[in-house]
């Protein structure tokens, strides 16, 4: 029989109807929700690694197991002259010993079985003296070696099988190992795990609709679980991880689609019709022509300005790529069908940027523009907010200012680096218009597409994935310490030709007061020496803001050759003339930051340069992000890089990187994944979800939602 070409390809290797299910029905909480007994410092153990219920532990899934299966004699091994090994015995003697090598101390012990023994050795493992005892039962897998006293193994990686259930499971052959602490071994929980599999493992229900299950052959929860943890064959326990994966996205897209139709439903927008002469008069009126991503853009743009739901889409873009001509055009819309229009920017830099690009595009149509921020003087301010609040057609463009405005007519909404403000600041503004607004969320950063449909998966998602023609790539290249010189000397030729340059100082993340007081110092020494033939100028966050307006304004005309600063230059400066951008400590930064930092050069016609200046010792993570930095030009190909390297982070805004709330999918990995659980998550609310599915996608996201919806 044909498959059906629209069915999406089975997880390999599993029954999906190898155990009959169960009626859909969502369990007692107690059932799974029962704490973890035992001695407090165990407990207190567990419950530092996030581990407080048989659900908890459960859902923690082993990270490699030993296979016991390969396991050989140890007088076998030996004779058949084995590089590779895994060998299981009795610990002898411990003995630690220093080295020649200063920092290297060498771990040594014994390893014994009925058929011979062999020396064990680690290499700057010395908390292992306090967890090896001798007589302790050990598989060990490394590398056998033939010395002058005998045969050594150099270890690899090792496992105690000493704990409660270990000899069922060296049975089986695949030793499941956690990740463990100083206060609960790898063993402890080996035994906590068979213990909750005993008591609740044939009673674990199943969220996943029957006819997903059917449709993608998918095991039930209970046996995904259970192969999880205890795989009958190498294999199992990857193809249970996907399952479970698949169906944490999909009770992840399912809480954020409901979310956003919950609020579709509550509040109505504003429809504007299609767009109208003013509208043509602004695409008219621009002195370049629309790239198609661009217009692909604004036609999605236009599609949500036309419904009485709000919009919600973000647009994301490389740097450089069009993005606030696409929300000019928005902001169009709104002033034409006669209400209010605002943009949000996070900070003065980026909010005068914008303002700038307003009074070049917009009031040439006679659209009134308001510039709310808090260098703006008390006065000045009042007259602008007096307006807003009468409800006149314009379009209001500011900081945090514009929180603090109340919108009658407010029908568009920008929210510029989108990411930088929380989720209740991002709405504040919305509320205190009438009907909703419709509401784009703009970022520079580039998102990994599936970072996009977690963090932000209550949003639409557009992408301008192309350049205006005529942009020449910038040249990067890490300079090492002995080129410095080299290196200022080359500015001061570039400017010669008429050309400007920033320096950008060391991040110091625990001061801003501390990076204000480098960046200075920096000014003044390239002034008073390397570049004291140019024109030298620094601007930094701690400056008062008419200080930093004046330096800026003076870089932007020309007026200053080399501008020093801090990262307050990251977004929000466009001057096509400055072609050279040097990084101090660029090892020190994210690769997201040092790419928008490489995107305030190259913005005009010149050939521009990125020079990155490493610390004197770069981490291995440095270095790799310089190295990604030099080899890919893409923002995109970037974040892929970035999100491989940190880790997705905490979702819905919150903290960006490290530990994930995802339990068993990773982005960077479970892309095809996430796509499917994405479009079945529509389909079910669509259709309406069962109750069933439903309160999963409440019990395991439901805080994360909360927070949105108390914005």
């Amino acid at each position: 029989m044909r498959e059906n070409p629209d069915v999406p390809a089975p997880f390999p290797g599993v029954d999906a109807l190898a155990s009959p299910p169960r009626p859909r029905t969502w369990p007692d909480p107690a059932l799974l929700a029962a704490p973890i007994g035992g001695p407090k410092r165990r407990l207190e153990g567990l419950h530092a690694m996030g581990l407080h219920t048989r659900s908890d532990l459960l859902e923690a899934l082993p990270f490699r197991f030993e296979d016991l299966r390969r396991v050989r004699p140890i007088a076998e091994a030996i004779l058949a002259g084995d590089a590779d090994v895994t060998v299981i015995g009795r610990v002898g003697a411990i003995r630690e010993r220093p080295t020649r090598r200063r920092g290297l101390r060498i771990l040594q012990t014994t390893l014994s079985d009925e058929t011979g023994s062999v020396s064990l050795t680690w290499f700057n493992q010395r908390h292992l003296a306090r967890t090896l005892e001798p007589g302790a039962r050990l598989v060990a897998r490394g590398t056998l070696k033939r010395g002058a006293h005998g045969v050594d193994l150099a270890v690899r990686s090792h496992e105690l099988l000493d704990g409660p259930g270990d000899e069922e499971s060296a049975a089986g052959g695949l030793v499941p190992v956690y990740h463990a602490s100083a206060r609960v071994s790898t063993a402890v929980l080996r035994g906590l795990v068979d213990d909750a599999l005993r008591d609740v493992g044939d009673r674990i229900p199943d969220p996943v609709p029957v006819d997903l299950r059917v449709r993608h052959r998918l095991p039930l929860r209970r046996d995904a679980i259970t192969a999880g943890h205890r795989p009958r064959r190498q294999g199992e326990q990857r193809t249970a991880r996907r399952r479970l994966a698949y169906e944490e996205l999909l009770l992840l897209q399912l809480a954020l689609l409901l979310h956003r139709d919950a609020i579709d439903q509550r509040a109505g927008a504003v429809p504007l019709g299609p767009p109208g002469g003013l509208s043509e008069r602004f695409r008219a009126g621009l002195p370049f022509a629309l790239t198609a991503a661009q217009e692909r853009a604004l036609a999605a743009i236009d599609r949500d300005l036309d419904r009485d739901r709000p919009m919600q889409r973000l647009l994301e873009g490389d740097v450089g790529s069009g993005k606030t001509v696409v929300a000019f055009a928005a902001l169009v819309r709104a002033v034409e069908h006669g209400g209010q229009a605002a943009l949000m920017a996070p900070t003065e830099v980026l909010a005068l940027q914008h303002l700038r690009g307003a009074e070049r595009l917009l009031e040439p149509l006679g659209i009134e523009v308001a510039y709310l921020s808090g260098d703006v003087p008390e006065r000045e301010r009042r007259v602008r907010r007096a307006r807003i609040e009468a409800g006149e057609p314009l379009v209001a463009i500011g900081t945090h200012a514009l929180l603090h405005t109340d919108f009658p007519r407010l029908e568009v909404l920008v929210v510029d680096e989108q990411h930088r403000f929380g989720v209740a600041q991002r709405a504040r503004l919305a509320a205190g218009a009438g009907a909703a607004p419709h509401v784009l969320h703009m970022t520079a950063t580039p998102i990994p597409r599936s970072l996009a449909l977690t963090a932000f998966g209550d949003l639409d998602l557009t992408v301008i994935d192309e350049l205006p023609p005529g942009r020449q790539p910038v040249r990067t290249s890490v300079v090492p310490e002995a080129k410095r010189a080299d290196g200022y000397a080359w500015i001061v030729e570039q400017v010669r030709v008429g050309r400007q340059a920033y320096v950008v100082c060391p991040l110091v993340e625990e001061s801003a007061e501390v990076e204000a007081r480098a960046a200075e110092e920096e000014a003044a020494r390239l002034a008073a020496g390397p570049l004291a033939q140019v024109r030298v100028a620094c601007a930094h966050g701690q400056q008062p803001a008419a200080e930093r307006q004046r330096v800026m304004a003076a870089f932007a005309a020309g007026e200053i050759d080399v501008l020093v600063a801090t990262t307050v230059i990251e977004v929000g400066v466009d001057v096509p003339n400055a072609t050279v951008m040097v990084v101090e400590d660029a090892d020190r930064f994210g690769l997201a930051q040092l790419h928008q930092l490489r995107g305030r050069v190259g913005r005009g016609a010149e050939q521009s340069y990125c020079l990155l200046y490493a610390s004197a010792e770069p981490t291995p993570e440095g270095a790799q992000r310089l190295d990604a930095l030099v080899r890919h030009r893409s923002g995109f190909e970037l974040a892929e890089i970035d999100l491989a390297m940190r880790g997705e982070g905490r979702l819905l805004g919150v903290a960006q990187s490290g530990a994930s709330d995802l339990r068993h999918a990773r982005l960077n990995s479970d892309r095809r994944l996430l796509e499917r659980a994405r479009e079945d998550a529509a389909r079910l609310v669509r259709e309406g979800p069962d109750d069933v599915v439903r309160a999963a996608a409440e019990a395991r996201f439901g805080e994360l939602i909360a927070a949105l919806r108390r914005a």
